[in-house]
């Protein structure tokens, strides 16, 4: 562990010497004009007198900076929710800030080892490649907000700014409590992230880093009891306050908690400005570490929902220690293209503290394991097609897995561009498939030597045209696909999952079409999904359509000083089996014996922009009473009832 303590107190100080080597400029009479410039007396130092809003950049790589967005357009009124993505094959829970219900799979991933368990937990978890990076010639600051349910609030604060043309940080907080409408079921989280990009004058070395902090409780009550869901359905009034259901149980909490410190840095050997030959050969390096736990309390066992405790409170917590670092060297030329190669470390450290000892098994306690891989990446542009492949290997006996990703892309011409890919992975299941303790007696297994590796192939295609659609198309085989599933073999009265491994092929198929309709200032956007599933059994239940139609009004008011955006959002998913939620493991589960879906859920809004400032006004399943309370987000779990909802997106430039 002393290595991972030597490069954690490298970040510091190298984030340090940063510091101590800049001075803040003061900025004096700065002012936002319009989204296209901002003018002030005294920008970032090195930078322009007038600073424009296409000035403004985040990327996760130099090469794919992108402008920050301060319109106002439809699919920006998908994002503004907690998550801040469009939530699209998404179903959430009653509450913000609870799980969702995922109704599309993505079986792909570029992972060579496990991943933390608890995966109900991370939608709301800021991940690698959730994290951007930013320069500006004006310091930026962006307050977002939006109502709780009940009592209770969403905050995102967010603030970057350059100390000098070399050196920028950005650091945010995003921070919720709500109450929720039904008993047991509040929400408390927050995501704090401090980041930094450094490069050179002589634009030799580049650095880049950040901390990522973050915290997410959930107080579960295990849905409504059996006997309380004809009360629900039948829209019977004495329930319509659904702080009087009764819940499973109310005691309970799980929370997720992660520490991440990420340094890349590189250095160029030979940067040669000939743009004939464009030869460019560095060095880099990328160290991460993250510290993260999982932790379910329950004042009293609840054994007729979990089944035999071995004591009469629970306490489950599981730990994760990984630390990676990379070594490697990055050429590009223009005849070649571009070619990365390296080489990486990693140790991991999962687990409990004490043995379990089952009457015909023990359950060890710990996976450790440290090993070395290869990883790489290619790039190159000729005539028009743009190919990108990358992959990885684990050196590894215990830790086999392997991953390719190549995709080759055409744009045909300014509106129509084509790519298409197949991409290759094999790695263990996640770690909690793999090895889990509880207090519970029924959640107790250890399958690192019986499950065999994950192992996916998927072929993608993707069209983008603005005048014609937008479609993705994917297919992909499973080998061993690994899932929780409800165990049948028990009484109904106890809810035992365990995790299985199908040891048949799977394929799963999935095409989505996305087109926007414009008629004056009217418009009407549509997504709709269709997928399959083709396996022996229902171990992978996915319903076969699901569908988001929004018709709205837009125009410019009040001699063009708002833009005014109302309409009608409409969303849909046929009936499936869908998967249940267990909330002492914090994960979804495959069962076959509840159908749900096929209910409309419709969405009244106005979004407003006056100058930098974005207002946002919902009025959530106004449609809830109307067409019949048979609408969940997994078995037991009701979904929302009619809410009005309000936010707003500041941006200051200064």
């Amino acid at each position: 562990m002393q290595v991972k303590n030597f490069y954690i107190i490298l970040f510091f100080v190298f984030t340090a010497s940063l510091f101590s080597q800049t001075k803040l400029k003061s900025n004096k009479g700065l002012s936002q004009k319009d989204s296209s410039s901002v003018n002030s007396t005294k920008n970032s130092k090195g930078f322009k007198e007038v600073a424009k809003i296409d000035m403004y950049l985040k990327f996760k790589n130099s090469l794919d900076s992108i402008q920050v967005d301060t319109t106002l357009t439809i699919n920006k009124a998908y994002k503004f929710n907690y998550l801040q993505k469009d939530n699209f094959g998404l179903m959430p829970f009653a509450n913000i800030g609870q799980t969702y219900n995922s109704l599309s799979f993505n079986s792909w991933d570029n992972s060579t080892a496990p991943l933390f368990g608890a995966r109900a937990r991370h939608f709301n978890y800021l991940e690698h490649e959730d994290i951007y990076y930013y320069e500006v010639p004006t310091p930026l600051t962006r307050l977002t907000y939006k109502t709780a349910f009940e009592q209770g609030q969403l905050l995102d604060a967010f603030f970057t700014v350059n100390l000098t043309k070399q050196f920028n940080f950005a650091i945010a907080y995003k921070g919720l409590r709500s109450l929720g409408n039904y008993q047991n079921a509040l929400t408390s989280t927050g995501n704090f992230r401090f980041i930094s990009n450094y490069n050179s004058k002589n634009k030799k070395y580049h650095a880049k880093g950040y901390i990522v902090m973050q915290d997410l409780l959930n107080y579960e009550n295990g849905g409504l009891e059996s006997e309380d869901l004809v009360n629900f359905t039948s829209g019977n009034e004495e329930f319509l306050d659904r702080s009087v259901f009764d819940p499973q149980f109310e005691d309970a909490e799980n929370i997720l908690e992660g520490k991440r410190f990420y340094l890349e840095q590189s250095y160029d050997i030979i940067k040669n400005q000939d743009s004939l030959s464009n030869n460019r050969l560095a060095l880099f390096n990328k160290i991460s570490f993250e510290d993260k736990y999982y932790q379910y309390t329950q004042t009293a066992a609840e054994t007729t929902f979990f089944g035999d405790a071995f004591t009469t409170s629970i306490k489950d917590k599981v730990k994760l220690e990984d630390f990676k670092t990379t070594l490697g060297f990055q050429y590009s030329n223009n005849l070649l293209g571009n070619v990365e190669f390296a080489l990486n470390y990693t140790d991991i450290n999962y687990g409990y503290d004490s043995v379990v000892v089952l009457s015909d098994q023990t359950i060890t306690n710990r996976i450790q394991s440290n090993y070395l891989g290869v990883e790489g990446a290619y790039s190159k542009s000729y005539k028009g097609f743009d190919l990108v492949a990358r992959g990885g290997l684990n050196l590894s006996d215990t830790f086999v897995g392997s991953f390719l990703d190549g995709v080759i892309s055409l744009r045909l011409n300014e509106d129509i561009a084509f790519s298409g890919g197949i991409s290759i992975n094999s790695r263990l299941a996640n770690y909690n498939y793999l090895l889990y303790q509880s207090d519970y007696v029924n959640y107790n297994w250890s399958n690192l030597e019986s499950f065999k590796n994950v192992n996916t192939q998927q072929l993608k295609f993707n069209i983008e045209s603005e005048k014609w659609f937008n479609a993705s198309f994917d297919v992909s085989n499973i080998d061993n696909y690994t899932y929780f599933n409800l165990d049948e073999t028990t009484s109904d009265d106890v809810n035992v999952i365990k995790p299985q491994q199908y040891n048949e092929p799977l394929q799963y198929l999935r095409l989505k079409i996305q087109k926007e309709f414009k008629v004056g200032n009217f418009a009407l956007d549509n997504s709709i999904m269709y997928q399959n599933v083709v396996s022996d059994d229902d171990v992978l239940n996915v319903p076969a359509f699901i569908t988001r139609n929004t018709l709205y009004y837009s125009n410019h008011i009040f001699k063009k000083s708002m833009l005014l955006q109302t309409g009608v959002t409409l969303n849909y998913f046929s009936k499936y089996n869908m998967n249940g939620y267990d909330p002492l493991l914090a994960e979804f589960y495959t069962q076959n014996e509840t159908e749900l879906g096929g209910f409309p859920m419709l969405d009244f809004f106005i979004n407003a922009k006056v100058r930098q400032t974005r207002i946002f006004f919902k009025i959530e399943h106004f449609n809830s009473s109307i067409t019949g309370y048979d609408y969940f987000s997994a078995p037991n779990n009701p979904y929302r009832d009619l809410t009005i909802r309000f936010g707003l997106a500041w941006d200051f430039f200064l």
